[in-house]
C-alpha cells in the first residue's frame, strides 16, 4: 500500500475540463493530516505511517488516545488511520500530509461507509423479481421458499433474505483526480464516492489502473 490521505466528503458539483466537457466531480476536503506515529521494521516489524484527521477538543478523546497524541505533540484528532509503506518511511512525527500528495489525472481508490438505508426487502436489496400482481395472488413482494422442511432442514448460507442495506465499508477503484486546490486542501474526484456529506474517506493511490475514467 502506498501513502494515502484522510478526508471528508463536502458534496458534488460540475466543472469543465480542458476540452470544454462537463465533468461531474465530488469535492473532498483532503487533510491536513498530521503524522502521529512512524513505524519501521526495526521497531514494529513493518513500515507504516499513522496519521490523524479532523482536530477536536481534548475532551472528545479517551485517555489512551489523548496520551498517545500528547506524546507525539500533535493536537487531538478525531480519526486515526495507518498506511503501510513498501519501504522505509521518509516522514517524521508532526509532518503534515496535504492535498498536494496527489496530482491531476492520477488514479485513486476511495474508501468510505455507504449510506445506510435501514431494513429492506429482497426486491430493493437484491433486485429480486416479484410475484404476480393478479387479484387472487397471495405472493407479491415477499421472499418465497427458503428451503425444504425435511432435507436439508436448514437454510443454506447465502440465501437472499430481507435485512439491513447499506452502512458498509465500500471501496470505489480507479477514480481520476480532476482538480487539486493546494491552498484549501481540496481534491476534485471525477464521479461519486461512498457515503454521505461529512463522512470520513480514505484516499489511496490506485493499486491497479483500469479502464474506468
Amino acid at each position: 500500500m502506498a501513502l494515502g490521505i484522510l478526508g471528508t466528503k463536502l458534496g458534488m458539483t460540475q466543472i469543465y475540463d480542458e476540452e470544454g466537457n462537463l465533468v461531474v466531480v465530488t469535492v473532498v476536503q483532503a487533510g491536513p493530516c498530521p503524522v502521529t506515529q512512524v513505524k519501521t521494521e526495526a521497531t514494529d516489524g513493518y513500515n507504516a505511517l499513522q496519521v490523524g484527521f479532523d482536530e477536536v477538543k481534548a475532551g472528545k478523546l479517551n485517555k489512551p488516545e489523548a496520551g498517545h497524541l500528547a506524546k507525539a505533540k500533535v493536537a487531538p484528532q478525531r480519526h486515526l488511520r495507518e498506511f503501510r509503506l513498501p519501504g522505509a518511511p521518509t516522514h517524521n512525527v508532526g509532518d503534515l500530509l496535504k492535498a498536494d500528495l496527489f496530482t491531476m489525472g492520477q488514479a485513486v481508490d476511495v474508501i468510505g461507509t455507504s449510506i445506510g438505508k435501514g431494513t429492506m426487502g429482497i426486491i430493493r436489496r437484491y433486485h429480486a423479481g416479484r410475484g404476480p400482481m393478479a387479484h387472487g395472488s397471495k405472493f407479491h413482494r415477499h421472499n418465497g421458499s427458503i428451503g425444504a422442511g425435511t432435507t436439508p432442514s436448514r437454510v443454506y448460507k447465502g440465501t437472499i433474505m430481507p435485512g439491513r442495506m447499506g452502512n458498509e465499508r465500500v471501496t470505489v477503484r480507479n477514480l481520476k483526480i480532476a482538480g487539486v486546490d493546494t491552498d484549501k486542501n481540496l481534491l476534485l474526484i471525477k464521479g461519486a464516492v461512498p457515503g454521505t456529506e461529512g463522512g470520513l474517506l480514505v484516499i489511496n493511490p490506485a493499486k491497479r489502473v483500469g479502464s474506468k475514467a
